[in-house]
């Protein structure tokens, strides 16, 4: 099943700009199957800075891409050198033909800051997710076993179970060495779980440093470095001038719904609808998929007060906001007195209520009853 990315054309594009493009995104992601395939048309030199022999290549790194000046190359795994940005820098300089380089990365934020601090101008960014809902079209599947494509594109839920299991025991202990994050694996063993527990609610990092037994310090480091490496989601609370006490501590979320529901032991639907985390997961799902739908401009925050006017998320247009979303599991979801709250505190000229349901229709004049594809095939881009 050959699944269409959605960043495809705006990938082509940035190589007609950038001498450098960065492709970023979670380990196991597809990162360098995509760029393999737009490759097979441009003829690039294929660098895996895991291999020992491609490591020695660049060993004088001047030297060799000096010999090869007409060629463009694609760098994979380049967190593993670092040092060799600097060098990049001077070597584009000489030659800022558009498309010379693409580097793909795990996200680390290391990687982030070593480019963008030499890499300025002339390199252009894009992250690749796991799949998308606009992309794949299967929500129930999608939700259940999440994005990475060897987990969705599995041939049964077992294997699906089986090759997430085995992602979440080697990302905590191998690749988050490799990454840059140096940790105990079993504090971060538990810290994952912890997370899932803690998915959809308001981040209290007193109770994870209780839990652990470990700093303050220790807690924001992991979770900076797992939401820098796109493993998680920090969804800011969004804030107005008001006498109003606004709750100003993030929600956490796992990105990825079918690691989420690993950690949660949930291996089908129906186990998840049976589950007490069925809203949070539902709500998550539904939060990282509008995230990543939206268009250049938009922001995604959560609004609540402590008086109880709340929404599950505030879409927000260049510094204004565009538009309150209340998400259900339901066929038939309610609206409740706090969203109603929350549009006036917020003054949003619409607002949408995200469930089940397979129709859209008005409940009020500015609140849209809706389902998930609907809303960012056809209401989004409206806004």
């Amino acid at each position: 099943m050959k699944i269409q990315r959605s960043i495809v054309s705006e990938f082509e594009e940035y190589l007609k700009i950038f001498p450098v493009t960065g492709i970023i995104g979670p380990r196991q992601v597809g990162k360098t199957t995509l760029t393999k395939q737009i490759g097979i048309e441009r003829s690039f030199e294929y660098l895996d800075l895991e291999k020992p022999e491609d490591r020695q290549k660049l060993s004088d790194p001047v030297l060799y891409f000096s010999e090869f000046q007409e060629k463009d190359f694609i760098i994979d795994e380049i967190q593993l050198l670092p040092n060799l940005f600097p060098t990049l820098r001077g070597i584009i300089d000489q030659n800022r033909r558009p498309g010379r380089f693409i580097i793909l990365g795990s996200a680390s934020p290391e990687i982030i800051n070593k480019s963008s601090e030499t890499l300025a101008g002339r390199i252009g960014y894009l992250e690749l997710t796991p799949f998308l809902l606009n992309e794949v079209g299967d929500l129930d599947q999608l939700w259940l076993r999440g994005g990475f494509p060897l987990s969705f594109l599995a041939n049964n839920e077992n294997a699906s179970h089986l090759w997430r299991k085995n992602f979440i025991n080697t990302y905590i202990q191998l690749d988050l060495g490799k990454l840059g994050l140096q940790t105990d694996v079993q504090i971060m063993e538990r810290f994952w779980y912890l997370l899932a527990s803690s998915h959809g609610n308001l981040l209290n990092i007193e109770s994870l440093t209780k839990s652990l037994d470990v700093s303050r310090f220790t807690v924001t480091k992991y979770l900076n470095f797992l939401e820098g490496a796109f493993m998680i989601r920090l969804l800011r609370p969004w804030f107005t001038n008001t006498t109003k006490r606004l709750i100003k501590s993030p929600k956490v979320y796992i990105r990825d719904s079918g690691i989420l529901h690993s950690l949660l032991g949930l291996t089908s639907i129906e186990s998840i609808i049976n589950n007490i985390q069925l809203g949070n997961s539902w709500e998550g799902f539904v939060v990282e998929q509008i995230s990543n739908a939206l268009p250049m401009g938009f922001k995604p925050f959560f609004y609540r007060t402590v008086q109880g006017a709340e929404s599950d998320m505030v879409l927000e247009k260049n510094g204004k906001v565009v538009a309150l979303i209340e998400i259900k599991h339901s066929t038939v979801p309610k609206l409740n007195k706090g969203f109603r709250i929350a549009m006036e505190d917020t003054k949003s000229p619409v607002g949408f209520l995200i469930g089940k349901s397979k129709e859209t229709y008005k409940i009020e004049k500015n609140i849209t009853v809706t389902n998930l594809k609907s809303f960012i095939s056809s209401l989004l881009p409206s806004l």
